[in-house]
């Protein structure tokens, strides 16, 4: 055993710089992530404030089975797995395509230009996305002035539930498809690019150098950032959908997200929007396992 611990202690000190570099996000994933876990047990106590959570009294699955029995809760789940099915199903190929589209262009200099203007609106915040998104759809916004050029009535975009998804997913797809590329042309970079001459040579066409040699570099890389995709396919970004929706749209707009800021934050009920979360992530482990083990099985490739 002491062999071992000096062992062990030789190796941390030869690499000493390489721990010092992980530290400083190890610390900060252990007091951000890890060590407000404990607040979990909110989720089966009576908390009290006065109390504390470890004082506070056990009630069990008290506030899972009043979610259960919520009327809400129906339509909080539905809206949900659609805003995240559909954002997947249209979000996710979007970075792919555009990432090809860029590994076709040949003018280095407009090909920058491209992905420059491309990932400018990943670095805007959600809340101008939101006021810009109002902007445009109002009685008075853009896309009114483009109806009423053309002879039709102006629409309140944001108050007809048949309009919420679609500018939802659409805005989300404008703001994330420029910096989404990043990874996959970082994939697209490594291929030899002997390999296109070659095919050239032989007679290959662009589809074809596509097909047969630039998609087999992505297919893996694919896979992974499915496999986190689908995962995430429950975790709505509702903090766009908050400041989006109203009371008009929560038919469609009122995701899990939504629901628990308005029950926790604005009404206080604590336990019951913890046994909320506790339960929507282990339904998301689920899925990220479940997507994990058919990957493993289909492709050969996986998280774990």
């Amino acid at each position: 055993m002491e062999t071992t611990n000096r062992s062990l202690w030789s190796r941390i000190m030869r690499h000493r710089y390489l721990y010092l570099m992980v530290l400083p996000g190890f610390l900060t994933v252990l007091i951000f992530s890890y060590f407000p876990m404990y607040g979990i047990l909110i989720a089966f106590k009576d908390y009290s404030a006065a109390k504390g959570i470890m004082d506070s009294p056990w009630v069990g699955f008290k506030y899972f089975n009043t979610f259960f029995h919520d009327p809400m809760a129906f339509r909080v789940l539905k809206n949900t797995l659609l805003l995240g099915v559909f954002t997947l199903f249209w979000s996710f190929p979007a970075p792919i395509i555009l990432a090809l589209l860029f590994n076709e262009l040949r003018n280095k200099r407009f090909k920058k230009v491209v992905q420059t203007v491309s990932y400018f609106p990943h670095f805007i915040s959600v809340v101008i996305v939101a006021g810009m998104i109002k902007e445009f759809t109002a009685r008075d916004g853009l896309f009114n002035d483009i109806i009423s050029f053309f002879g039709g009535s102006p629409i309140m975009f944001l108050l007809e539930p048949d309009y919420f998804r679609t500018i939802f997913i659409s805005s989300g797809i404008w703001q994330g498809i420029g910096f989404g590329t990043i990874i996959y042309l970082a994939a697209l970079s490594g291929i030899d690019p002997t390999l296109y001459d070659v095919a050239e040579v032989d007679g290959a066409n662009r589809w074809k150098k596509i097909v047969h040699i630039t998609w087999p570099s992505l297919r893996s890389t694919t896979v992974i950032l499915l496999i986190f995709a689908v995962g995430g396919v429950l975790g709505t970004d509702f903090q766009k959908i908050i400041l989006l929706y109203s009371p008009e749209t929560y038919s469609v707009a009122d995701v899990i997200g939504s629901y628990v800021y308005r029950q926790g934050i604005l009404g206080a009920q604590y336990e019951y929007t913890t046994a909320i979360g506790l339960f929507m992530s282990v339904i998301s482990f689920i899925v990220l396992y479940l997507t994990n083990w058919i990957s493993r099985k289909v492709s050969d490739t996986s998280l774990f």
